[in-house]
């Protein structure tokens, strides 16, 4: 018996799979060319700062004048402490303590424009510097130098990332370290341990801001969304009460001409066949569909949602809810113009919930305020007005916030009847609720009365 072994060959040309280390390494190296030498010297220029902040609206006067260029300034400034800063502390005066200046003043303004090559700037002219004024005892950064580098790194950690900051620091303890084994020989004060403590502090700083900044982005984001998504919730829930509520009006409909269907063949003396099929047609396409009403019912009614036990309310029942409204406190008056008729149930059920809505509105939003309801019968269609006055400011009752649904379920059913509404606030500091709702024309009103006006 012969024992065979296998081995697995890597197919050639097939790339080797590499350890977690290398890939950690290597994606830390993608990540540092990434940010601090891809484009490094991109022309990206600090925008002018917004108006809306809290800074801009302490500031009196007409702050759209100089508000957007403060950080311009701040900048500006920081680059001319670091420049005087050089200039009186090389030691001697003349052409290098210029140009030490000079080595401090310009990578703080180039951050301005170029935030990530100002880096690279400014690790070149602090070698620079620290030559020109190597009689100076701190190493490597002058007193100018070091207050330069360390605004480097601040604005350059404002104006990117936090990994950008993480990159600058480890490069500045670097750069600290090696400057300080190669030529630090015979300087007392080494300042590296002083960079990298001070620098960490601020660029810690910076990434907080940053997090905080992404935060609060992620919450408003969120917080629209979710508004987005109550409102969209809000809307069906509102599309699913007016069905629950139309049910009846439609169902009586169906019934009646189910009936009248069944019925009809018995008011004609010796009917045709035709004729007793096609009413039969019609009875059964009533009840089918009277059937998938009542099934779609089921569907969006909620789980706890019993059938109404009584009809549907219509105009004719609004003196019985301004009566409850008055007994809450609610002083309310009616006022009817136009000559009374009776209107499709749909009409006047949705009006009756426009003026209770209405109403409900003023008492959660407006307590002692008082109100008034207008009906117009108007050719064409029915108007409606209900306005109430601002609530008086001696009142203890403080408004409820309500959900601030009511205006989208009144516009829902103005909508389904392709209607047209405005809501909004009157001069008086009060709030209007006008609608329209189209009624199509049609044969002469069986009740038409005198309008009347019913004092609250």
């Amino acid at each position: 018996m012969t024992e065979t072994t296998h081995t697995q060959t890597t197919p050639p040309g097939a790339a080797r799979p590499r350890s977690p280390e290398f890939r950690l390494v290597a994606g830390a190296l993608r990540g540092l060319r990434q940010d601090l030498f891809r484009g490094a010297f991109a022309y990206r220029p600090l925008p002018p700062m917004g108006l809306d902040g809290r800074f801009a609206r302490l500031l009196p006067g007409r702050p759209e004048r100089y508000v957007p260029w403060v950080p311009h300034a701040l900048v500006a400034g920081v680059a001319v402490i670091a420049m005087l800063a050089n200039t009186t502390s090389v030691g001697y005066e003349g052409v290098p303590a210029v140009l030490c200046g000079v080595f401090a003043l310009v990578p703080v303004l180039v951050t301005l424009v170029r935030p990530v090559g100002a880096f690279w700037l400014s690790l070149a002219a602090t070698t620079l510097s620290s030559v020109l004024g190597s009689g100076w005892d701190t190493w490597p950064w002058l007193p100018g130098s070091f207050v330069s580098h360390l605004a480097v790194l601040t604005i350059v950690a404002i104006r990117t990332r936090p990994r950008t900051a993480a990159w600058m620091w480890a490069l500045t303890g670097l750069y600290g370290f090696w400057a300080d084994t190669v030529f630090g020989r015979g300087h007392y004060d080494v300042n590296v341990a002083p960079m990298l403590f001070l620098s960490a502090l601020l660029l810690l700083a910076v990434t907080v801001r940053h997090i905080r900044q992404e935060a609060r982005q992620e919450v408003t984001a969120q917080q629209t969304v979710t508004a987005v998504e109550r409102s969209r919730r809000t809307l069906l829930e509102e599309r699913t009460t007016i069905a629950r509520e139309l049910h009846d009006v439609v169902a009586h409909h169906m019934s009646v001409v189910a009936i009248q269907a069944e019925a009809a063949p018995y008011r004609v003396e010796n009917p045709p066949p035709e004729l007793e099929k096609a009413f039969a047609t019609i009875r059964e396409n009533a009840v089918a569909a009277l059937t998938e009403l009542r099934r779609v019912l089921g569907v969006v009614r909620a789980e706890d949602q019993e059938a109404p036990d009584a009809p549907q309310p219509t105009l004719a029942d609004l003196d019985a809810l301004l009566a409850n409204v008055r007994e809450t406190g609610l002083d309310v008056a009616k006022a009817v113009t136009g000559a009374v008729r009776e209107l499709p149930p749909g009409v006047e059920l949705s009006a009756y919930r426009i003026v209770q809505e209405a109403l409900s509105n003023t008492l959660r939003h407006a307590p002692g305020a008082s109100a008034r309801v207008e009906i117009g019968y108007v050719l064409g269609g029915l108007g409606l007005r209900v306005v109430n006055g601002p609530p008086p400011a001696r009142d203890s009752i403080e408004p409820s916030p309500g959900a601030g649904h009511g205006v989208t379920g009144m516009r829902e059913r103005v909508s389904m009847l392709n209607g047209e509404m405005t809501a909004g606030t009157t001069a008086d500091g009060g709030y209007e609720v006008a609608v329209f709702l189209p009624v199509p024309a049609a044969g002469p009103a069986a009740g038409d009365t005198d309008a009347g006006e019913d004092g609250a």
